[in-house]
């Protein structure tokens, strides 16, 4: 399989866009965006017209993303996952995104840290999979066992997030919380905290614990923006809801406090789901 590899550079770190997936949304999209006008959404959709069909259906890419810089390969949220994965109820599974970690030339067993942005299935399907995508070394692991996918890595998550387990999907205790920490690899965060590359910034709203990633290099930031940003219609109009944020009022801070910038500095937001994998402001 050929896939397209985009990057983007930042001084001496290349943030890499990592295909998985894509497929229609769940619900019709002015369910999603209920407060949205007609002219709001003609203004989103010439701004990103690959995000609609021809029946007027969202469509959603699905991406992780790579820091690789002087230190290490940072992966930045997992996906859809594989056929077994928990967002298989909506999303078109299996990913592509083992391809694309092979296009963009990294080992799965190089990436020292997973940044997990929020406990959504189609952001983590492939932190932690069956035995049989990751071999035993011993080779004593019965086939039904999960382990991380990235063997290597320290999974990041905030800690209002797996305090909130239970509220956002109790299913992701079995196949994901428990064995990251059965494996020692799940470390919580508590707000804002330094990467190898860039750092960790708490935007919560979409979920308690939503965090983003940010690197910068002079006067040019990316920002890795997680669901802080899923339509270009939260990019042109911040102050819209979202029906899927659990704290809108707080979603929406969170987006004006990330999106604005100083006069003279260029933001380069890289999207999990909107048709361009960078996009700058």
């Amino acid at each position: 399989m050929s896939l397209s590899v985009p990057r983007l550079r930042l001084g001496s770190t290349e943030i890499i866009a990592l295909a998985d997936g894509e497929g229609p949304f769940f619900s019709p999209r002015a369910e999603a965006f209920p407060e949205a006008t007609a002219a709001q959404w003609a203004e989103a959709d010439r701004y990103d017209p690959g995000a609609v069909d021809a029946e007027g259906c969202w469509r959603l890419q699905f991406r992780a993303y790579a820091i690789r810089g002087d230190k290490g390969v940072t992966v930045v949220d997992a996906g859809i996952g594989p056929a077994d994965s928990p967002a298989r109820s909506w999303a078109r599974v299996p990913g592509v995104l083992p391809e694309s970690l092979a296009a963009a030339g990294i080992d799965p067993a190089e990436v020292d840290t997973v940044v997990l942005t929020h406990l959504h299935t189609d952001h983590v399907g492939w932190a932690v999979v069956t035995e049989a995508a990751v071999p035993s070394a011993d080779g004593d692991a019965s086939p039904g066992d999960r382990r991380p996918y990235f063997p290597n890595a320290e999974y990041l998550l905030q800690r209002a997030e797996f305090d909130a387990l239970d509220r956002l999907n109790p299913q992701l205790r079995e196949t994901l919380t428990d064995p990251l920490r059965a494996a020692g690899r799940l470390r919580l965060l508590d707000g804002d905290t330094p990467l190898r590359a860039g750092r960790t910034v708490a935007t919560p709203g979409h979920t308690p614990g939503h965090q983003s990633v940010l690197v910068a290099d002079g006067r040019e930031q990316a920002l890795i923006t997680g669901d802080l940003l899923v339509h270009a219609l939260q990019l042109l109009h911040p102050e819209l809801a979202y029906a899927h944020e659990l704290d809108p009022e707080a979603a929406r801070r969170s987006r004006k406090r990330l999106f604005g910038r100083e006069t003279g500095t260029t933001l380069h937001l890289a999207t999990p789901h909107l048709t361009e994998p960078f996009i700058s402001v």
